[in-house]
């Protein structure tokens, strides 16, 4: 199997298990709050990532711990707590559809907060049209819109585009995805 096909296959599965979460959260929140949840989650990765990992990062400095507070701060606690919490107000098809976007909040947070890169025509017409997209799906005929639920996994999709920009500098000083994440 060639490594194109490879990464293809690995990126599918990521996408159904991403997706899966989704359901799965709406189904544990019946349960558990977000806040549970969020604290499961991340013990069983902190778990799962040890082991893959098993490699110290060592001290370099207050301002590279900064970055590291900051990436957990954004993508650990605030994306998946958001995510959770925006699931016991909306459907998780929204939360997911929503949440699509984020690479298109990582492209304008960097763009225009950051001041890097540019971004062309056709990025722009593509995230009209997404937009349009995920507002046909989330309204799917009708009006059924949480402004809280959605607002909130908007937020979310914010806060990954954060930490995804974080992750990128801090990968910059030579530390592994892994021992990042």
């Amino acid at each position: 199997m060639s490594e194109t096909v490879k990464g293809h296959l690995s990126a599918g599965v990521t996408v159904v298990i991403w997706a899966l979460t989704f359901i799965s959260t709406k189904v544990l929140l019946v349960n558990f709050l977000p806040i549970e949840i969020l604290f499961i989650r991340f013990l069983i990765g902190f778990f799962i990532l040890t082991v893959a990992s098993r490699k110290f990062i060592p001290f370099k400095g207050w301002k590279q711990e900064f970055f590291f507070m900051a990436a957990g701060l954004f993508g650990v606690f605030l994306y998946y707590y958001l995510e959770n919490v925006a699931l016991t107000y909306t459907l998780a098809m929204n939360v997911g559809v929503i949440g699509s976007i984020s690479p298109f909040m990582t492209a304008l947070i960097s763009r225009f907060v950051l001041k890097e890169g540019t971004i062309p025509r056709i990025f722009l017409l593509g995230f009209v049209c997404s937009m349009i997209g995920i507002s046909l799906i989330s309204f799917s005929g009708s009006l059924n819109v949480s402004p809280i639920g959605d607002g909130l996994a908007m937020l979310a999709t914010v806060c990954w585009a954060s930490y995804s920009l974080l992750i990128k500098r801090i990968s910059g000083s030579g530390y592994s995805t892994i021992a990042i994440t």
